[in-house]
Protein backbone atom coordinates (compact mmCIF):
# COMPACT_ATOMS: atom_id res chain seq x y z
CA UNK A 1 0.00 0.00 0.00
CA UNK A 2 1.93 3.54 -1.38
CA UNK A 3 2.33 5.74 1.48
CA UNK A 4 -0.58 8.68 2.09
CA UNK A 5 0.02 11.87 -0.19
CA UNK A 6 -0.61 15.08 1.13
CA UNK A 7 -1.33 18.56 0.41
CA UNK A 8 2.48 19.25 1.55
CA UNK A 9 3.85 16.72 -1.10
CA UNK A 10 1.60 18.70 -3.90
CA UNK A 11 3.82 21.69 -3.12
CA UNK A 12 6.63 20.15 -2.86
CA UNK A 13 6.31 18.38 -6.31
CA UNK A 14 4.96 21.56 -7.74
CA UNK A 15 7.16 24.39 -6.37
CA UNK A 16 9.55 26.18 -8.20
CA UNK A 17 12.01 29.25 -8.54
CA UNK A 18 9.85 32.90 -9.04
CA UNK A 19 9.11 36.39 -7.84
CA UNK A 20 9.42 36.99 -3.89
CA UNK A 21 6.54 37.28 -2.23
CA UNK A 22 5.38 39.00 1.06
CA UNK A 23 3.52 38.38 3.59
CA UNK A 24 2.46 41.40 5.67
CA UNK A 25 0.31 41.13 8.46
CA UNK A 26 -1.42 43.39 10.47
CA UNK A 27 -2.42 41.48 13.94
CA UNK A 28 -5.87 41.63 14.81
CA UNK A 29 -6.60 43.79 11.96
CA UNK A 30 -10.50 42.86 10.68
CA UNK A 31 -12.88 45.13 13.18
CA UNK A 32 -16.34 46.38 13.63
CA UNK A 33 -18.03 49.85 13.83
CA UNK A 34 -18.70 51.11 17.28
CA UNK A 35 -22.61 52.42 15.95
CA UNK A 36 -24.89 50.91 13.42
CA UNK A 37 -23.80 53.34 11.09
CA UNK A 38 -20.28 53.57 11.71
CA UNK A 39 -16.75 52.24 10.10
CA UNK A 40 -14.85 49.93 11.12
CA UNK A 41 -10.90 50.62 12.01
CA UNK A 42 -9.71 50.07 8.70
CA UNK A 43 -12.48 51.69 6.92
CA UNK A 44 -12.10 54.77 9.11
CA UNK A 45 -8.37 54.96 8.22
CA UNK A 46 -6.57 57.04 5.44
CA UNK A 47 -4.53 54.48 3.58
CA UNK A 48 -4.36 56.06 -0.11
CA UNK A 49 -1.46 53.47 -1.10
CA UNK A 50 -3.42 50.28 0.66
CA UNK A 51 -6.65 51.72 -1.14
CA UNK A 52 -4.85 51.74 -4.29
CA UNK A 53 -4.06 48.30 -4.33
CA UNK A 54 -7.19 47.26 -3.17
CA UNK A 55 -8.44 48.59 -6.75
CA UNK A 56 -5.21 47.41 -8.53
CA UNK A 57 -5.24 43.72 -7.04
CA UNK A 58 -7.97 41.42 -5.06
CA UNK A 59 -9.90 41.00 -2.18
CA UNK A 60 -11.51 39.03 -0.06
CA UNK A 61 -12.33 37.55 3.69
CA UNK A 62 -10.18 34.63 4.91
CA UNK A 63 -11.35 32.35 7.70
CA UNK A 64 -8.55 31.36 10.15
CA UNK A 65 -9.68 28.19 11.80
CA UNK A 66 -13.56 27.54 11.16
CA UNK A 67 -17.08 29.90 10.68
CA UNK A 68 -17.53 31.19 14.10
CA UNK A 69 -14.31 30.11 15.57
CA UNK A 70 -12.41 32.80 17.84
CA UNK A 71 -8.51 32.11 17.07
CA UNK A 72 -5.88 32.35 19.37
CA UNK A 73 -2.73 34.00 17.61
CA UNK A 74 -0.34 31.15 17.36
CA UNK A 75 -3.18 28.84 15.39
CA UNK A 76 -4.07 31.69 13.38
CA UNK A 77 -0.66 32.14 12.25
CA UNK A 78 0.10 28.43 11.72
CA UNK A 79 -3.27 29.20 9.23
CA UNK A 80 -1.54 31.89 7.34
CA UNK A 81 1.41 29.68 6.74
CA UNK A 82 -0.71 27.00 5.32
CA UNK A 83 -0.76 24.80 8.08
CA UNK A 84 -4.60 23.62 9.12
CA UNK A 85 -4.04 24.70 13.08
CA UNK A 86 -6.97 21.96 13.57
CA UNK A 87 -4.65 19.33 12.72
CA UNK A 88 -1.22 20.80 14.08
CA UNK A 89 -2.36 22.39 17.59
CA UNK A 90 0.20 24.03 19.07
CA UNK A 91 0.45 25.09 22.72
CA UNK A 92 1.45 28.82 22.99
CA UNK A 93 3.76 28.19 25.54
CA UNK A 94 6.17 26.77 22.69
CA UNK A 95 5.63 29.66 20.53
CA UNK A 96 7.03 31.62 23.03
CA UNK A 97 9.93 29.78 23.97
CA UNK A 98 10.79 29.22 20.39
CA UNK A 99 10.47 33.70 20.05
CA UNK A 100 13.34 34.37 22.79
CA UNK A 101 15.04 32.09 21.01
CA UNK A 102 14.87 29.29 23.82
CA UNK A 103 16.29 25.46 22.64
CA UNK A 104 13.26 23.53 24.26
CA UNK A 105 14.38 19.52 24.55
CA UNK A 106 11.87 16.37 23.87
CA UNK A 107 10.47 16.57 27.41
CA UNK A 108 10.26 20.33 28.07
CA UNK A 109 7.16 21.41 29.00
CA UNK A 110 6.59 24.81 28.15
CA UNK A 111 4.16 27.80 29.09
CA UNK A 112 3.37 31.28 28.22
CA UNK A 113 3.20 33.21 31.39
CA UNK A 114 1.22 36.35 32.12
CA UNK A 115 2.42 38.72 34.98
CA UNK A 116 -1.27 39.89 36.47
CA UNK A 117 -2.68 41.64 39.73
CA UNK A 118 -4.80 39.98 42.10
CA UNK A 119 -7.11 41.01 44.94
CA UNK A 120 -6.40 40.19 48.45
CA UNK A 121 -9.04 37.32 47.86
CA UNK A 122 -7.01 35.70 44.79
CA UNK A 123 -9.25 37.15 42.12
CA UNK A 124 -7.91 38.77 39.35
CA UNK A 125 -8.36 42.23 38.54
CA UNK A 126 -5.60 42.59 35.58
CA UNK A 127 -4.79 39.77 33.50
CA UNK A 128 -1.80 41.93 32.29
CA UNK A 129 -0.77 43.54 35.17
CA UNK A 130 -1.12 47.03 34.11
CA UNK A 131 1.12 45.75 31.00
CA UNK A 132 4.60 46.40 32.85
CA UNK A 133 7.66 47.53 31.20
CA UNK A 134 10.09 44.96 29.93
CA UNK A 135 12.37 45.75 32.45
CA UNK A 136 9.97 45.16 35.21
CA UNK A 137 9.49 41.61 33.42
CA UNK A 138 12.61 40.94 33.33
CA UNK A 139 13.49 41.35 37.40
CA UNK A 140 10.35 39.50 38.06
CA UNK A 141 11.38 36.82 35.86
CA UNK A 142 14.83 36.64 37.84
CA UNK A 143 13.27 36.76 40.98
CA UNK A 144 10.90 34.11 40.49
CA UNK A 145 13.90 31.86 39.26
CA UNK A 146 16.50 32.20 42.29
CA UNK A 147 13.42 31.34 44.43
CA UNK A 148 11.56 28.14 42.38
CA UNK A 149 14.20 27.13 39.57
CA UNK A 150 15.49 24.59 41.86
CA UNK A 151 12.31 24.09 44.07
CA UNK A 152 11.98 20.52 42.60
CA UNK A 153 14.34 16.75 42.91
CA UNK A 154 15.07 15.46 39.45
CA UNK A 155 12.95 18.43 37.69
CA UNK A 156 14.56 22.12 37.11
CA UNK A 157 12.00 24.85 36.67
CA UNK A 158 13.29 27.78 33.79
CA UNK A 159 11.60 31.36 33.99
CA UNK A 160 12.66 33.68 31.06
CA UNK A 161 11.20 37.37 30.08
CA UNK A 162 9.54 37.71 27.04
CA UNK A 163 8.23 41.15 26.80
CA UNK A 164 6.12 43.57 29.18
CA UNK A 165 3.83 41.45 30.89
CA UNK A 166 4.87 38.18 29.60
CA UNK A 167 7.13 35.22 30.34
CA UNK A 168 8.36 31.76 29.79
CA UNK A 169 8.13 29.18 31.93
CA UNK A 170 8.96 25.76 31.44
CA UNK A 171 9.58 22.59 33.85
CA UNK A 172 12.19 20.10 32.50
CA UNK A 173 12.58 16.70 33.62
CA UNK A 174 11.81 13.14 32.68
CA UNK A 175 8.34 11.74 32.30
CA UNK A 176 6.25 14.67 31.76
CA UNK A 177 3.40 15.05 29.49
CA UNK A 178 -0.85 15.02 29.12
CA UNK A 179 -3.01 17.14 27.83
CA UNK A 180 -2.85 19.99 30.34
CA UNK A 181 -5.48 23.09 31.02
CA UNK A 182 -4.36 26.40 31.26
CA UNK A 183 -5.10 28.62 34.51
CA UNK A 184 -6.12 32.10 33.20
CA UNK A 185 -9.68 32.60 33.82
CA UNK A 186 -9.74 35.13 30.44
CA UNK A 187 -11.68 37.75 32.60
CA UNK A 188 -11.21 39.76 35.73
CA UNK A 189 -13.25 39.18 39.10
CA UNK A 190 -12.37 35.37 38.98
CA UNK A 191 -9.90 33.36 40.63
CA UNK A 192 -7.48 31.47 38.96
CA UNK A 193 -8.38 28.27 37.71
CA UNK A 194 -5.94 25.21 38.69
CA UNK A 195 -3.95 22.98 36.28
CA UNK A 196 -5.90 19.77 35.03
CA UNK A 197 -4.93 17.14 32.91
CA UNK A 198 -7.82 15.33 29.95
CA UNK A 199 -5.44 12.71 29.18
CA UNK A 200 -6.05 10.25 32.01
CA UNK A 201 -2.36 9.23 31.67
CA UNK A 202 0.17 8.84 34.94
CA UNK A 203 2.46 11.39 33.12
CA UNK A 204 -0.22 14.04 32.75
CA UNK A 205 -1.36 13.76 36.77
CA UNK A 206 2.63 14.13 37.72
CA UNK A 207 3.24 17.28 35.51
CA UNK A 208 -0.60 19.20 36.79
CA UNK A 209 0.39 18.05 40.13
CA UNK A 210 4.14 19.90 39.43
CA UNK A 211 3.04 22.70 37.99
CA UNK A 212 0.53 23.95 40.26
CA UNK A 213 2.41 23.74 43.38
CA UNK A 214 5.32 26.00 41.19
CA UNK A 215 2.41 28.20 40.55
CA UNK A 216 1.12 28.69 44.20
CA UNK A 217 4.80 28.77 45.21
CA UNK A 218 5.28 31.46 42.44
CA UNK A 219 2.09 33.68 43.64
CA UNK A 220 3.52 33.60 47.40
CA UNK A 221 7.32 35.17 46.14
CA UNK A 222 5.33 37.94 44.10
CA UNK A 223 2.63 38.80 46.87
CA UNK A 224 4.46 41.51 47.92
CA UNK A 225 4.60 43.37 44.49
CA UNK A 226 2.36 46.14 43.73
CA UNK A 227 1.57 45.21 40.68
CA UNK A 228 2.50 42.03 39.17
CA UNK A 229 1.73 39.89 42.21
CA UNK A 230 0.20 37.23 40.60
CA UNK A 231 0.55 35.10 37.61
CA UNK A 232 -1.25 33.05 35.24
CA UNK A 233 0.14 29.90 32.61
CA UNK A 234 -0.97 29.45 28.84
CA UNK A 235 -0.74 26.92 26.39
CA UNK A 236 1.40 24.34 28.12
CA UNK A 237 2.49 21.99 26.08
CA UNK A 238 5.51 20.34 23.63
CA UNK A 239 7.52 21.34 20.82
CA UNK A 240 5.24 18.42 18.05
CA UNK A 241 8.10 18.76 15.61
CA UNK A 242 6.45 20.61 12.18
CA UNK A 243 7.16 19.73 8.75
CA UNK A 244 9.20 22.50 7.63
CA UNK A 245 7.99 26.21 5.50
CA UNK A 246 11.26 26.14 3.58
CA UNK A 247 11.08 22.48 2.46
CA UNK A 248 7.76 22.57 1.82
CA UNK A 249 7.26 25.26 -0.72
CA UNK A 250 11.30 25.82 -1.41
CA UNK A 251 11.78 29.50 -0.60
CA UNK A 252 13.92 30.61 1.85
CA UNK A 253 11.75 32.36 4.24
CA UNK A 254 12.47 34.66 7.08
CA UNK A 255 10.49 36.69 9.61
CA UNK A 256 10.49 40.12 10.76
CA UNK A 257 8.83 40.75 13.92
CA UNK A 258 8.78 42.67 17.06
CA UNK A 259 7.20 40.57 19.42
CA UNK A 260 8.85 36.94 20.52
CA UNK A 261 5.88 34.96 20.22
CA UNK A 262 5.35 35.42 16.12
CA UNK A 263 9.34 35.01 15.59
CA UNK A 264 8.34 31.78 17.63
CA UNK A 265 5.80 30.47 15.31
CA UNK A 266 7.87 31.75 12.73
CA UNK A 267 11.17 29.39 14.29
CA UNK A 268 8.72 26.39 14.52
CA UNK A 269 7.69 26.16 10.70
CA UNK A 270 11.59 26.27 9.86
CA UNK A 271 11.84 30.28 9.11
CA UNK A 272 14.92 32.27 10.12
CA UNK A 273 14.16 35.76 12.10
CA UNK A 274 16.07 38.55 11.94
CA UNK A 275 16.47 41.10 14.74
CA UNK A 276 16.43 45.14 14.33
CA UNK A 277 16.48 47.91 16.66
CA UNK A 278 12.78 50.02 16.61
CA UNK A 279 9.79 48.54 17.21
CA UNK A 280 8.02 50.67 14.68
CA UNK A 281 6.44 49.79 10.75
CA UNK A 282 9.08 51.83 9.65
CA UNK A 283 11.70 49.93 11.58
CA UNK A 284 10.39 46.36 10.26
CA UNK A 285 10.54 47.91 6.29
CA UNK A 286 14.43 48.85 6.86
CA UNK A 287 15.42 45.33 7.95
CA UNK A 288 13.35 43.89 4.84
CA UNK A 289 15.12 46.58 3.00
CA UNK A 290 18.52 45.07 4.45
CA UNK A 291 17.70 41.62 4.12
CA UNK A 292 15.64 41.30 0.47
CA UNK A 293 18.52 40.14 -1.36
CA UNK A 294 19.07 36.91 0.88
CA UNK A 295 15.79 35.26 0.93
CA UNK A 296 12.71 34.50 -1.11
CA UNK A 297 9.38 34.49 1.31
CA UNK A 298 9.35 37.47 3.93
CA UNK A 299 6.66 37.21 6.69
CA UNK A 300 6.34 40.92 8.34
CA UNK A 301 4.38 41.59 11.54
CA UNK A 302 2.49 44.23 12.58
CA UNK A 303 1.33 43.95 16.26
CA UNK A 304 -0.20 47.07 17.95
CA UNK A 305 -3.20 46.67 15.78
CA UNK A 306 -4.05 43.86 17.72
CA UNK A 307 -2.72 45.75 21.14
CA UNK A 308 -5.01 48.67 20.48
CA UNK A 309 -7.99 46.70 19.60
CA UNK A 310 -7.88 44.91 23.22
CA UNK A 311 -7.47 47.82 24.94
CA UNK A 312 -10.74 49.30 23.15
CA UNK A 313 -8.69 52.18 21.46
CA UNK A 314 -10.14 52.50 18.43
CA UNK A 315 -8.38 55.69 17.31
CA UNK A 316 -5.13 54.46 18.21
CA UNK A 317 -5.69 51.35 15.94
CA UNK A 318 -6.57 53.73 12.95
CA UNK A 319 -3.59 55.37 13.59
CA UNK A 320 -1.71 52.38 13.75
CA UNK A 321 -2.98 51.01 9.81
CA UNK A 322 -2.17 54.24 8.65
CA UNK A 323 1.32 53.77 9.97
CA UNK A 324 1.96 51.04 7.81
CA UNK A 325 -0.06 52.41 5.15
CA UNK A 326 2.62 54.88 4.72
CA UNK A 327 5.37 52.25 4.68
CA UNK A 328 3.68 50.33 1.40
CA UNK A 329 5.67 52.32 -1.14
CA UNK A 330 8.72 51.40 0.22
CA UNK A 331 7.88 48.02 0.24
CA UNK A 332 6.64 47.66 -4.26
CA UNK A 333 10.04 50.01 -4.35
CA UNK A 334 11.38 46.36 -3.88
CA UNK A 335 9.42 45.07 -6.59
CA UNK A 336 8.02 41.80 -5.05
CA UNK A 337 6.49 39.29 -7.18
CA UNK A 338 3.11 38.94 -5.14
CA UNK A 339 1.70 41.05 -2.02
CA UNK A 340 -0.61 39.79 0.55
CA UNK A 341 -1.91 42.43 3.30
CA UNK A 342 -4.17 41.15 6.05
CA UNK A 343 -4.13 40.02 9.58
CA UNK A 344 -4.03 36.88 11.50
CA UNK A 345 -7.65 37.07 12.81
CA UNK A 346 -9.97 40.33 13.81
CA UNK A 347 -9.75 42.16 17.21
CA UNK A 348 -12.81 44.99 16.83
CA UNK A 349 -12.15 47.77 19.52
CA UNK A 350 -15.31 47.10 20.33
CA UNK A 351 -15.43 43.99 21.61
CA UNK A 352 -11.77 44.34 23.48
CA UNK A 353 -10.42 40.69 22.28
CA UNK A 354 -9.98 38.49 19.78
CA UNK A 355 -13.32 37.78 17.46
CA UNK A 356 -14.61 35.08 14.81
CA UNK A 357 -15.08 37.81 12.06
CA UNK A 358 -13.78 37.01 8.79
CA UNK A 359 -10.46 38.96 7.72
CA UNK A 360 -9.72 41.46 5.23
CA UNK A 361 -6.93 40.51 3.04
CA UNK A 362 -5.65 42.05 -0.20
CA UNK A 363 -3.76 40.26 -2.82
CA UNK A 364 -1.43 42.19 -5.09
CA UNK A 365 0.45 41.28 -8.32
CA UNK A 366 1.17 42.12 -11.70
CA UNK A 367 -0.99 38.85 -12.41
CA UNK A 368 -4.10 39.86 -9.99
CA UNK A 369 -7.47 39.81 -10.97
CA UNK A 370 -8.91 43.91 -10.23
CA UNK A 371 -12.05 43.39 -8.16
CA UNK A 372 -15.26 45.03 -10.11
CA UNK A 373 -16.55 45.92 -6.40
CA UNK A 374 -16.68 49.84 -5.15
CA UNK A 375 -18.07 50.86 -1.85
CA UNK A 376 -19.69 53.71 -1.90
CA UNK A 377 -19.83 54.91 -5.09
CA UNK A 378 -16.17 55.33 -4.55
CA UNK A 379 -13.10 53.56 -5.94
CA UNK A 380 -12.51 50.19 -4.72
CA UNK A 381 -11.17 50.29 -0.80
CA UNK A 382 -9.55 47.93 1.63
CA UNK A 383 -11.96 47.30 4.00
CA UNK A 384 -14.21 44.65 5.91
CA UNK A 385 -17.21 45.34 3.86
CA UNK A 386 -15.35 45.86 0.51
CA UNK A 387 -13.75 42.87 0.93
CA UNK A 388 -17.10 40.96 0.97
CA UNK A 389 -17.34 41.59 -2.19
CA UNK A 390 -13.70 41.30 -3.79
CA UNK A 391 -12.48 38.27 -6.20
CA UNK A 392 -11.45 36.19 -4.07
CA UNK A 393 -14.58 36.26 -1.94
CA UNK A 394 -14.75 34.07 1.52
CA UNK A 395 -11.95 31.21 2.07
CA UNK A 396 -9.60 29.53 4.53
CA UNK A 397 -6.33 31.58 5.03
CA UNK A 398 -4.51 27.92 4.68
CA UNK A 399 -4.83 28.86 1.21
CA UNK A 400 -3.10 32.07 0.76
CA UNK A 401 0.10 30.52 0.39
CA UNK A 402 -0.18 28.63 -2.20
CA UNK A 403 -2.22 31.42 -3.50
CA UNK A 404 0.42 33.75 -3.66
CA UNK A 405 3.02 31.57 -4.91
CA UNK A 406 1.21 31.05 -8.14
CA UNK A 407 0.57 35.00 -8.54
CA UNK A 408 4.82 35.01 -7.95
CA UNK A 409 5.05 32.37 -10.97
CA UNK A 410 6.55 30.21 -7.98
CA UNK A 411 4.25 27.01 -9.05
CA UNK A 412 4.67 24.92 -11.85
CA UNK A 413 1.41 22.90 -13.52
CA UNK A 414 -0.08 20.08 -11.92
CA UNK A 415 -0.02 16.65 -14.40
CA UNK A 416 -0.52 16.54 -17.98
Amino acid sequence: MSAVFTEFDLMRDLNKTGGKIVLLVMDGLGGLPMTPDGKTELESAHKPNLDRLAAEGSTGLSIPIRMGIEPGSGPAHLSLFSYDPVKYQIGRGVLEALGIGFELGPNDIAARGNFATAAPDGTITDRRAGRISTDECVRLAAKLQQATGAMFDGYEVIVRPVKEHRFVFVLRGPGLGGDLTETDPLVTGLPPLPVEDNSGTPEGAKTARLINEWVAQARVVLADEPKANSLNLRGLAKDPGLPRFPEIYGMRAVALAVYPMYKGVARLVGMDVVNFEGERPEHEIAALERCWNDYDSFFIHVKKTDSYGEDGNFEAKVHEIEAVDAVIPRILALQPGALIVTGDHSTPAKLRSHSWHPVPTLLWSPTAMPDPVRLGGQDAAFGERACAGGYLGLFHATNLIPLVMAHAGRLTRFGA
